[in-house]
């Protein structure tokens, strides 16, 4: 797990320090150049910079331990942060974007000085393509013979695909810029700087949208994958004692943290020991093929084999 945090640590890290960057050498060519365009996408930057503050805390506030009041630990708080930050996304980023794109419309100019914007996008593609190349590694991390587009949609973790969403739509963002400033530019347009902060606006509130369906989603309580849910309900019924498997219900409770219930029905000649020895090994061969599975509760029944009753046990386990 530590690994696991130090990677999502690494990814959130470096898109801050690129986007810091980033956003100081696009609002000074926007002054120097009146680029409708270029301001959006410094605006858009300094946005991502302080999403990547509120990821930071996320994870952060994560990893608190249990205690009496969240027995189940924090590992929401990252989920809650990730729905921030679609928020954010949407009224800072494509809201002042799409301000800016209709202010330019209405009172167009042409940039006078555009080398600098050409200048300061070339740099910033660079290092939001560097962002976005660390970010896809490490989601390449979980994929598991999935394409990008399944993994990033299945992914739990909102420090990682949050991430890889935003550079995406930086890097789209800088070559819409860089259209709208070289065509008013050559062609005397003055109109197609603010159709690019527009567009610029546009792209933002869509990711904004997919971010927050996705982190609205973990944050309600989704489901643990269906292909782990397969594997554990295959584990368990290859048991020996076991008799019939019920449907296991499981929850993330983080990106590395899922909630596992389960009801059993042993064999009816076992004893409570018998019982007992049978729960333990099934949360070690869980825990073994799934360490994620972090919480195990299991309701174990064992019916008598002449009148139909029997005993019946819960058994908590938590890593």
């Amino acid at each position: 797990m530590a690994r696991g945090v130090s990677g999502r640590r690494l990814t959130v890290y470096g898109a801050l320090a690129a986007n810091v960057a980033i956003a100081v050498a696009k609002f000074i060519a926007a002054a120097a150049s009146g680029s409708s365009a270029m301001l959006s996408e410094a605006i858009h930057s300094l946005a991502d910079s302080g999403n990547e503050l509120l990821l930071m805390l996320g994870l952060r506030l994560s990893r608190r331990p249990p205690d009496r009041r969240h027995p189940y630990g924090h590992g929401r708080d990252l989920y809650l942060m990730g729905l921030v930050v679609s928020m954010l996304l949407f009224g800072i980023g494509g809201g002042m974007s799409l301000y800016q794109g209709f202010e330019h419309l209405h009172r167009p100019s042409v940039p006078s000085d555009p080398m600098w914007n050409f200048v300061v996008l070339g740099v910033a593609f660079v290092f939001e393509g560097a962002s976005l190349i660390n970010a896809l590694r490490e989601l390449d991390k979980t994929r598991r013979g999935r394409t990008r587009f399944q993994t990033f949609r299945s992914s739990k973790d909102p420090a990682v695909f949050i991430v890889v969403a935003e550079d995406t739509a930086a890097l789209a963002g800088v070559l819409v810029a860089f259209g709208g400033v070289l065509g008013s530019w050559l062609w005397g347009l003055p109109e197609l700087d603010g159709v690019a902060s527009l567009l610029i606006g546009v792209i933002l509130c869509v990711v904004a949208g997919v971010l927050a369906y996705e982190s609205r989603g973990l944050l309600v309580g989704e489901s643990a994958s269906p292909a782990l849910v397969d594997d554990v309900r295959r584990l368990v019924s290859e048991d020996q004692d076991v008799r019939r498997v019920g449907e296991p219900m499981t929850m993330h409770l983080g990106p590395e943290e899922i909630l596992l219930n389960l009801e059993l029905e042993f064999r009816p000649d076992l004893t409570m020991r018998d019982l007992r020895a049978a729960v333990d090994r099934l949360e070690s061969r869980i825990r073994g093929a799934h360490p994620h599975v972090t919480r195990i509760f299991l309701e174990a029944r064992a019916l008598g084999a002449e009148d139909g009753t029997g005993s019946s046990a819960l058994a908590d386990g938590s890593a």
